[in-house]
């Protein structure tokens, strides 16, 4: 069983760990909560015994006999702060160590990942961002807060990430502790990477649609992990009914040709583009404008169309040499050709840099948090690796970066 501190800082987001709390402990994860003072002013102590199922303390002479502020950091295999307070970054990045949070956060050796949450003002102040931009240097992952509704009528950036994004962060950095030293070495600073993600719909009429059973969960993941290495975020979503990943630019869309434009203006601006969403193959060849009614028993006949084939126009409208282009084919191997067979055909038809392979079919792929993935070019193909959706993402991205850096 793994074992995670849950620190809390004093904001008014404090109550959206509780929600944080409960992600965790369905992984099978033993969570102890450390709640700084100002924190229990908006959850108490109750709350956090109830839900984590042990007792929480918050200051460094409780069971002393047990040296809390020293233990808790020795064994603790990650470290999730969330919220973090300005005063709370600001501690941590001076080496305070004047409640039992502190303590812990400077006796840790594991990962520690950073939920910012504040006023935009306090978020956008030199001295947050020093702090920030030092906690970073120390190897700790720090998520960029979300831009919305602050408290009162305030908004801006400053938006504690959803549960399910910090989440997915600290998943994934527990599963690879190679992720956090990608997080905080912001390795894809100062580039603009354009995403998409979820599968496109072909409307027959106003009711109904050609679609494919595509999530987004692969593209969602492409752009967070992104984001949390520094990159500025595109996201070009398809009909994804899932919460956007906090900084960055969400671009939704329906159909193929809503895609295509997209995408096209998004990768005019971008140094890195990655076709992760499912396109619909056909379109009808002119849709109803009315909800079209069952006539007996004869069935429906629909003629259909090709749509634009969205990468192969990227590559095509490519006018910066250094871009680079990654594709991807979900594909049925069958006894005649195998899915690297597939893979290098489609490689070859599209012309991308790179190309990600998975297998589809009952069960695999999409709507599942996890995958198989094979990474090709024209030179090579990587060995197969299996995962979670946010720790191939990660992977892609460093394919992705060779290939930049040996152009």
């Amino acid at each position: 069983m793994t074992r995670i501190v849950l620190g809390v800082a004093g904001g008014i987001a404090a109550y959206k760990a509780c929600e944080l709390l409960r992600r965790l402990l369905a992984d099978a994860h033993e969570v102890t909560v450390i709640p700084t003072e100002a924190a229990l002013e908006f959850v108490g102590v109750a709350t956090w015994e109830a839900l984590s199922g042990h007792p929480v303390h918050h200051g460094v002479f409780d069971d002393a006999y047990e040296v809390p502020h020293v233990a808790l950091g020795r064994s603790a295999e990650l470290v999730v702060v969330a919220p973090a307070t300005a005063d709370l970054l600001a501690r941590a990045a001076t080496g305070r160590a004047d409640d039992l949070l502190t303590n812990v956060l400077l006796t840790a050796t594991c990962p520690i990942v950073y939920a910012p949450a504040m006023h935009t003002e306090m978020w956008l102040n030199p001295a947050t961002q020093a702090n920030v931009a030092t906690l970073r240097a120390r190897g700790a992952v720090v998520i960029d807060p979300a831009s919305g509704r602050l408290t009162g009528a305030d908004s801006g950036p400053g938006r504690l990430p959803e549960a399910i994004e910090i989440h997915a962060v600290a998943a994934s950095v527990l599963a690879d502790p190679e992720i956090a030293r990608r997080a905080a070495a912001r390795d894809l600073a100062g580039l603009r990477v354009a995403v998409s993600a979820g599968g496109t719909r072909e409307h027959l009429d106003p009711v109904r649609y050609l679609g494919n059973s595509s999530s987004g969960l692969m593209g969602w993941a492409l752009a967070r992990a992104a984001a949390l290495r520094g990159a500025e975020v595109r996201l070009v979503a398809a009909n994804v009914g899932l919460p956007a990943p906090a900084d960055l630019q969400l671009v939704p869309v329906t159909s193929t040709a809503d895609l295509a434009a997209a995408m096209t203006a998004a990768a005019a601006e971008a140094d890195i583009v990655v076709m992760a969403a499912a396109p619909a193959d056909y379109t009808p060849a002119a849709a109803s404008d009315t909800k079209l009614k069952k006539t007996g028993d004869d069935g429906l006949r629909l003629d259909l169309v090709q749509t634009t084939d969205v990468l192969a126009g990227l590559v095509r409208g490519r006018t910066d040499p250094r871009q680079v282009l990654v594709g991807f084919a979900a594909e049925t191997p069958t006894a005649e050709h195998s899915l690297l067979e597939l893979g290098r055909a489609k490689l070859t038809r599209k012309g991308c840099d790179l190309l990600v392979l998975n297998e589809v079919g009952r069960d695999l792929v999409f709507g599942r948090p996890d995958s198989e993935i094979v990474v090709i070019s024209a030179e090579r193909a990587e060995p197969p690796v299996a995962g979670t959706k946010d720790q191939l993402a990660h992977r892609i991205w460093d394919s992705a970066l060779e290939v930049r850096a040996a152009q």
